[in-house]
């Protein structure tokens, strides 16, 4: 219970920082696009320096690895998750695996995202 409430914790700081782009973008006059892709990549180095620490520093505890990865991270967004499910894929050697799940994830993820869009009413 206490791992759920960190990453209910993280998670909340996390989309609370994703706003806080949100209105700066805004705020610079900048489509919304490029403050998703920067919220993106931001996201995907934050999680990529956190593992690559936690894989030096073993001694971070479970608990604070989820706050701050599936927590903070994806709270700010889930695309650096999918970047570092991905990339393990990738490090473990698994080809087929990585190239389903990436291609998969975009390619199915598309179709969702039209297919709600049509089922809601709309046209896609």
């Amino acid at each position: 219970m206490k791992d759920l409430l960190l990453i209910g914790l993280g998670s909340c700081l996390g989309g609370m920082a994703r706003h806080l782009v949100g209105l700066g973008v805004r705020h610079l006059g900048v489509a919304s696009l490029w403050g998703t892709l920067a919220v993106n990549l931001l996201g995907c180095l934050l999680i990529g320096l956190l593992a690559g620490l936690f894989a030096r520093h073993p001694n971070v505890s479970l608990a604070a690895q989820r706050f701050l990865t599936i927590g903070v991270c994806g709270g700010f967004t889930t695309f650096s998750t999918f970047s570092r499910d991905g990339l393990t894929l990738w490090q473990e050697g698994r080809l087929p695996a990585f190239v389903l799940y990436v291609a998969g994830s975009v390619v199915a993820g598309l179709v969702a995202v039209a297919a709600g869009y049509r089922l809601a009413g709309g046209h896609a």
